[in-house]
């Protein structure tokens, strides 16, 4: 399948972001906007079909950039049957840490746990980064550079993405630089800040609490009667998923698909708890794959699913259409109960099912977690996988 950037892009606005006013949101890619889980999939694997067969195999090295593409670092790495290690902003036990920055994002410090890649390095030939956007290519050649300064002469280097806005400059840069680009999507940045003009200044935004707040001429937060107000109820039934794999570290594709293979075996055995009908799977913020994975296989099963996840990025959010984000609803972070999260455009579902490996020490997280996802739905299930 072709894809262009009409099917896949649209624009909205960070909030208190002054590095980069815009974030551009991939409908298909199953982070902020409910997507079919088979229509992400299928997206990843024709990013995977970009990239050449000589990358294929256990001599690559798949690096997923969290938050927004540890899914599609996951399935790349599954499609090329390469070894996987995703980037991440959490604490990992007993780790230590290769550090580099993303300079736009809201949460710049990055990281890699550098004990794996002190064990993988010295056997593998090419390094491959997973994006879901490559803006201008300043993160990937920042970490390309830590990369070298560590392991001189190691491995050369390649970035595959969905979406590319890089300049020409920029990709004659790479070239020079021996950098491979491969992506299936080439956009130009220039339309995305014409785009947030479009917009109006007034949207809603929703605390987990169900309550409303309306934006006045001022840009200030008045109080308003929710669309729809629940009562403070944890409806959630919660399952624990053994055999956990943690792809903040090292992970061998084959071992990491029946790792997920495993999950789900659980989830299709939690008894009393439906598979049927319109289902919505929820992962946690960099936490994604193993939920897109056993979402898809709810779908194969004849489910309606729809698949997305958490997130650390505060995006305003407006009514109108076609502004891609209506309503979102603060969090605690299940990983943190001092760092604020969000999930965007909850519905109606028959049966909700979440998806962690948080542990159950941030109690905060889940709870509100559970509060919003109440407001719309009762069938909630919390799967922790940890």
């Amino acid at each position: 399948m072709a894809y262009h950037s009409s099917d896949l892009v649209r624009v909205a606005k960070r909030e208190r972001n002054p590095r980069r006013k815009y974030l551009v949101i991939n409908r298909l890619q199953g982070k902020h906007i409910p997507v079919k889980p088979a229509e992400a999939l299928a997206m990843f694997q024709a990013l995977a079909d970009q990239v050449p067969q000589s990358y294929a195999g256990p001599r690559t090295l798949v690096i997923g950039f969290a938050e927004t593409a540890t899914a599609i670092g996951a399935a790349l790495a599954a499609a090329l049957g390469a070894y996987y290690i995703q980037t991440t902003r959490e604490e990992v036990p007993g780790a230590e840490y290769l550090y580099f920055t993303e300079e736009h994002s809201h949460a710049a410090q990055q990281r890699l746990v550098k004990n794996d890649l002190d064990r993988i390095m010295p056997d593998i030939d090419r390094v491959l980064f997973a994006e879901d956007e490559v803006t201008t290519g300043k993160t990937i050649r920042h970490l390309i550079g830590r990369l070298e300064a560590e392991y001189p002469g190691q491995a050369n280097y390649a970035a595959a993405s969905v979406l590319n806005g890089m300049d020409a400059k920029a990709l004659e840069d790479w070239k020079a630089r021996q950098i491979e680009v491969f992506y299936l999507v080439k956009t130009e940045q220039a339309d995305y800040a014409r785009a947030l003009q479009r917009y109006a200044e007034q949207g809603v935004f929703s605390d987990s609490a169900g309550a409303a707040f309306e934006k006045n001429a001022d840009g200030q937060a008045d109080r308003a009667l929710g669309r729809q107000r629940a009562k403070m109820r944890q409806t959630a039934v919660e399952a624990e998923a053994d055999g956990w794999m943690d792809a903040r570290r090292l992970v061998c594709p084959d071992t990491y698909e029946t790792a997920c293979k495993h999950l789900w075996d659980q989830v299709r055995d939690q008894p009393g708890f439906p598979l049927a009908g319109r289902i919505l799977v929820l992962g946690t913020e960099e936490f994604m794959y193993p939920a897109l994975w056993a979402a898809e296989q709810m779908a194969r099963g004849g489910a309606d699913v729809r698949f997305h996840a958490t997130t650390r990025s505060p995006i305003e959010v407006y009514e109108k259409e076609p502004y891609p984000l209506h309503v979102r609803y603060p969090l605690p972070s299940l990983y943190d109960k001092n760092r604020q999260t969000f999930v965007y455009d909850l519905g109606a579902y028959d049966s909700v099912w979440i998806f962690t490996d948080a542990h159950n020490a941030e109690r905060e997280g889940m709870d509100a977690l559970v509060q919003a996802v109440s407001l719309w739905n009762e069938n909630i299930c919390v799967v922790r996988w940890c």
